[in-house]
């Protein structure tokens, strides 16, 4: 045989040594991953790494924790810049809001019967008549014409914004029985971005048709935010952030005001012993309180509950300018709620996913005992 050849050989059981050894070490920490006292030890490795300073830094020479100072105000730099390209996002959402409008303008027109949209608009191939024959085709638009004579010619879309607020979860929450008679006036909510130039905002316009409820046709949630890093805390900039919020007064007609209420309450005379039935005014739950936020004072501490009202607050303004407004329609149909239901059933299969595991991993362990793991979780404990 050639030498050459013995040398090809030579290489080629070599190659393949190299790959039983990977596999091997493959298989091997495969085995380690299954077992749950290395995975235990691992993840308590891992749990002292992350959250806890190392120790390292403070053993740094002087020298070098000087560099470290430069290094962190490069970051703080990094955070202003950062600022600035909000910015420039919330001028970029002013622009593409402009563009946005026209469409959002006819589909009022639309919800409240000033437009009537072309066959050629109201074309739509759904997804369930896609399998759909001809004459079945034929036949559910023959039934559904009867059925539209039968009916009384509804004007636009009937409780388009009231269906999508008791469609949100967010939303219908704040609902209350009381409040729907009035949001079936509610024509449209726009939008409104601050100003170029002026402090960061952006107003949620609730249009109203004229209703035997108030006289406003406008009812307006103002929110002002701040894109900038915390002088004391710069590190912990993320973004843009609401800071407070302003509603508006609702001019309510006489005995409709459906954020009070009128309650009836015993009284006893403590020296005569008489009774007497005494009337007071107290706030009643309403969707329409959202327009009476608390007030946040000049040195910006809050109670705890003013604290939760308007974090909630917060996340509400928010939702509604990101997903309801730009996207009212699948609101209005429920599609826009299966993509959210489908995001969060994916985590939750995922978490029980790990949870299984976890079961299986303590029943598999041989030095699992049951008995020495009765403590409730540390949230759990009393104090």
């Amino acid at each position: 045989m050639d030498p050459a050849d013995m040398e090809d050989v030579e290489e080629v059981e070599e190659e393949e040594t190299g790959e039983d050894v990977n596999r091997k070490a493959c298989q091997l920490t495969v085995q380690m991953m299954q077992n749950p006292q290395i995975l235990a030890a691992l993840q308590e490795r891992l749990d002292g790494l992350n959250g806890s300073p190392s120790g390292y830094i403070e053993s740094l020479p002087k020298v070098v924790k000087r560099r470290v100072n430069a290094l962190k105000n490069l970051q703080v730099k990094c955070a202003h810049i950062e600022a600035k390209f909000y910015e420039e996002v919330h001028e970029l959402e002013r622009k593409y809001a402009a563009l946005y409008q026209p469409l959002f303008d006819k589909r009022s027109e639309i919800v409240r019967a000033a437009y009537e949209p072309t066959d050629e608009e109201c074309e739509w191939k759904a997804d369930e008549e896609e399998e759909l024959t001809d004459e079945m085709k034929e036949k559910a638009k023959l039934e559904e014409e009867k059925k539209d004579e039968e009916k009384e010619d509804p004007k636009g879309i009937p409780e388009f914004w009231l269906t999508v607020f008791k469609n949100v979860d967010l939303l219908s929450d704040m609902l209350q029985e009381h409040d729907e008679p009035i949001l079936k006036h509610l024509q449209e909510i726009k939008v409104e971005f601050s100003d170029p130039g002026k402090p960061m905002s952006f107003t949620l316009a609730f249009h109203f048709e004229p209703n035997e409820f108030f006289t406003n046709t406008v009812l307006t949630k103002t929110y002002k935010m701040r894109s900038e890093p915390d002088e004391n805390d710069p590190f912990s900039f993320d973004g843009p952030e609401i800071i407070s919020c302003a509603g508006c007064t609702i001019e309510w007609t006489k005995g409709k005001n459906v954020t009070l209420k009128t309650i009836k309450k015993k009284q006893k005379h403590k020296g005569r012993g008489t009774v007497r039935m005494v009337t007071k005014t107290v706030p009643n739950d309403s969707f329409f309180n959202f327009f009476s936020p608390p007030e946040v004072p000049e040195s910006g501490e809050l109670d705890e509950d003013s604290e939760a009202v308007l974090a909630a607050d917060f996340e509400i303004g928010h939702f509604i300018r990101e997903r309801i407004v730009p996207r009212a329609v699948l609101y209005f149909t429920g599609e826009a709620i299966e993509d959210d239901d489908d995001d969060y059933d994916e985590e939750g299969e995922e978490a029980d996913d790990e949870e299984g595991e976890e079961e299986a991993d303590e029943e598999n362990d041989p030095d699992y005992e049951p008995k020495k793991d009765t403590d409730p979780p540390a949230e759990c404990k009393t104090q």
